[in-house]
């Protein structure tokens, strides 16, 4: 793959610019988040006319997302973005960036903003991080329930020499093995509605990340058969797969584990199940996606992520 840019590391006391990119988000959440950003050595900014904007069952209109998002794409004082949360929405935007954003910088968010994290790896090469928001994880503070797990965090976010690995509480191997590649992915909904756009994932040689919430069994059956049939799982290194909460199946039926064993580990690739990552009710790992990274599954699963993703 191409080489990859990143963004600088941020370094205690650096300014954060903090996004409503998708859906309208709820004050007292977002109030949370930016305390524990400040607690975590940040100083968060934000807008709160644009990040609490409300317009349909967006953030404010596409103009006015587009136009913050622009801005704190290139602004020179804030060395990141936290999104405040996902839903839906993020994909209105992309039309608007053909500019081209030679600067990389630290974006961190999940779930819709996988459709922003795409665009910018397939057309700008820009490493993204896949972890909490504002109002989504961070609110809830570090180690606890629908949290956020501070270490690969922080280590994804600040690290600039040394490799490190994250491991995978409860996770299972579906199908053992070690797999080296570029960690990409995200949200299952929007890596799939990416397919046929200019920025359709590429996913050969990639250590796949795919997780998402709310979806029947058998939807996350056509998902990932659209993605097998699309070419998207031919090449691919490994995948890791998330809880998938919200996804139980009617008594007797298929689960979404039996889905991914039967469809995923049958295509001779390591498949790990059930990491904390995205939508999780655990304290959600940070996991730096465009970067080279070793996923060993076995007994006890890990991620070993083998470059920074941020540059001094």
């Amino acid at each position: 793959m191409p080489q990859a840019l990143k963004p600088e590391a941020l370094r205690s006391g650096d300014s954060v610019r903090v996004l409503s990119l998708s859906s309208p988000v709820k004050e007292s959440r977002l109030q949370r988040g930016v305390e524990e950003l400040a607690r975590l050595g940040y100083t968060p900014k934000f807008d709160p006319e644009r990040v609490l904007a409300r317009g349909d069952f967006f953030a404010g209109s596409t103009a006015e997302r587009g136009a913050a998002l622009k801005e704190a794409l290139t602004e020179t004082t804030t060395r990141g973005i936290f999104c405040s949360r996902g839903g839906y929405g993020s994909n209105y935007l992309l039309d608007g960036l053909s500019v081209a954003l030679a600067n990389p910088k630290i974006l961190v968010g999940y779930s819709d903003i996988t459709s922003l994290q795409i665009f910018l790896w397939q057309k700008f090469r820009w490493v993204g991080f896949y972890g909490p928001m504002a109002a989504a994880g961070l609110d809830k503070g570090a180690n606890a329930a629908d949290g956020y797990e501070p270490e690969s965090l922080t280590r994804a976010l600040t690290e600039t020499k040394r490799v490190w690995t994250i491991p995978l509480p409860g996770a299972e191997a579906i199908m053992p093995g070690s797999a080296d590649g570029v960690l990409l992915g995200g949200c299952l909904t929007l890596i799939e509605t990416a397919l046929g756009t200019p920025w359709e994932l590429d996913t050969h040689g990639a250590i796949l990340v795919l997780e998402d919430r709310g979806m029947k069994p058998w939807q996350v059956d056509r998902a990932f058969m659209h993605l097998k049939q699309a070419g998207k799982l031919r090449g691919v290194s490994g995948v890791l797969l998330g809880d998938f909460p919200e996804c139980d199946a009617p008594p007797g039926s298929e689960t979404v584990l039996d889905v991914a064993r039967r469809i995923l580990g049958t295509l001779g690739f390591p498949v790990v199940w059930g990491a904390p990552i995205g939508h999780t009710p655990r304290p959600m790992l940070t996991l730096p996606l465009g970067v080279r990274a070793r996923l060993k599954s076995e007994e006890t699963s890990r991620l070993e992520i083998l470059e920074p993703a941020c540059r001094a």
